[in-house]
């Protein structure tokens, strides 16, 4: 895995000397693994840089925060804990949106202000490859657009990066590497947990990926191989 995390990182230039990065932590398998290996790179990189762990508590009853602040806190570095009712808002009957699409707008927007209060202009998230691509079919399927989430991706002109250092890495070798280091199992409290769209998406492309396993490789390489003038132009009145 170190050398597909060191891959991503060479070819979109996510990490450089003297950076201050953010790291977000869910609590779930891919942050674990995105903060163990950051860790880990820190500490033989030709370049020096930062980490700075932050979770955004979503507000539900049964939080497991103390128990990460712990767990981070113990084997990494201190974690900042924001406690917040974005998922509970979300999920309230003020909210018309998808309960998902509001938490994480609010929690990301939180993250970008962290960041800057932080001097940090990059933000590093524990999304991986199955993620990107998952993301692709649910920008197709309900919001009319083709569209992903890139492994570093530009904000406010520039002055802060969103970057993905697992995103070649697959979701099963994300599995293998918690349980090979033992990662600690914090159960997802959410009232959407395993019942979102994107839920959906993932069940779909599992039943593809069993039929052919080129499948998957295909999909993410069509990512950057897009024939523009065989999509469909629209012409305004």
């Amino acid at each position: 895995m170190d050398h597909l995390v060191g891959k991503a990182i060479h070819d979109w230039g996510m990490i450089a000397d003297k950076d201050r990065i953010l790291v977000g932590i869910s609590g779930g398998k891919d942050s674990q693994t995105l903060l163990h290996l950051l860790f880990s790179l820190q500490k033989r990189a030709p370049v020096k840089f930062d980490i700075i762990p932050v979770h955004v508590d979503p507000g539900f009853e049964n939080s497991f925060v103390k128990e990460l602040e712990g767990y981070v806190g113990t084997n990494f570095y201190p974690l900042r804990v924001e406690h917040t009712d974005y998922g509970v808002r979300a999920h309230s009957t003020e909210n018309r949106e998808n309960p998902c699409f509001l938490c994480a707008r609010l929690r990301r927007n939180r993250l970008f202000e962290i960041a800057k209060e932080q001097g940090c202009k990059k933000i590093a998230l524990g999304h991986n490859k199955d993620d990107i691509i998952e993301t692709l079919f649910i920008n197709i399927f309900y919001s009319g657009k083709i569209g992903t989430m890139k492994p570093r991706q530009s904000f406010f002109n520039g002055d802060l990066d969103i970057i993905r250092p697992l995103a070649y890495v697959e979701k099963k070798e994300v599995v293998l590497f918690s349980k090979m280091f033992g990662f600690p199992e914090f159960v997802n409290n959410c009232p959407s947990a395993n019942m979102t769209k994107r839920d959906e998406i993932r069940q779909m492309l599992e039943k593809l990926y069993k039929q052919n396993k080129h499948i998957k490789g295909n999909i993410f390489r069509a990512m950057g191989n897009v024939a523009s003038d065989y999509l469909l132009e629209i012409e305004n009145d």
